[in-house]
């Protein structure tokens, strides 16, 4: 998925939820704060999203512009529409959000995830291709190691979860355990 691609999912799950601003949670929210991300990192056809004032309306994004769409068939990538639960996230990652937000998203406004909190819930997530995604990124240098590392103290979660995701941190990273 390539940046304009990202901002045509913004504008067509906004006029079929009827929602001006979408959370971006999913790896292509990462085209927020690279728009140029290396083409690894965009090997998804597929945004997770959900509306911001209106999460519930998920499933009305899902259903129409969801993979297996007209809309998907047609542009060869769609939206998921998924709920604010989806992604375990860090304290006042509002705060951090990157705004996508010109002609080609229409009235509607995409919010994406900060990188060191896209890989924080992907390391929460820990499915192999979370790995691959969060190994991409530290391979392209689009990591700072203690700001992760900060990140995941603030994100709620069990304290032997954070042990083992601060030890593959540290692995991922270079460093030892």
């Amino acid at each position: 998925m390539t940046r304009s691609d990202l901002e045509h999912v913004i504008r067509a799950a906004a006029g079929i939820a009827d929602e001006d601003h979408l959370i971006i949670v999913g790896s292509q929210a990462i085209l927020g704060q690279f728009p140029e991300a290396p083409e690894v990192l965009l090997r998804s056809v597929g945004a997770d999203l959900f509306p911001r004032d209106a999460p519930e309306k998920a499933d009305l994004i899902d259903g129409s512009v969801g993979e297996g769409s007209p809309f998907h068939e047609t542009f060869g990538y769609y939206a998921q529409g998924v709920g604010p639960e989806t992604a375990t996230l860090p304290a006042r990652w509002e705060e951090r959000l990157f705004r996508i937000h010109n002609e080609n998203t229409g009235r509607a406004t995409g919010w994406s995830l900060e990188i060191h909190d896209l890989l924080v819930s992907k390391y929460v997530a820990g499915r192999e291709k979370d790995l691959a995604f969060i190994r991409a990124a530290i391979e392209h240098g689009l990591v700072d190691g203690e700001t992760l590392a900060a990140r995941l103290a603030s994100t709620p979660i069990e304290e032997g979860r954070r042990m083992e995701i601060a030890a593959s941190i540290r692995r991922n990273l270079g460093g030892t355990e």
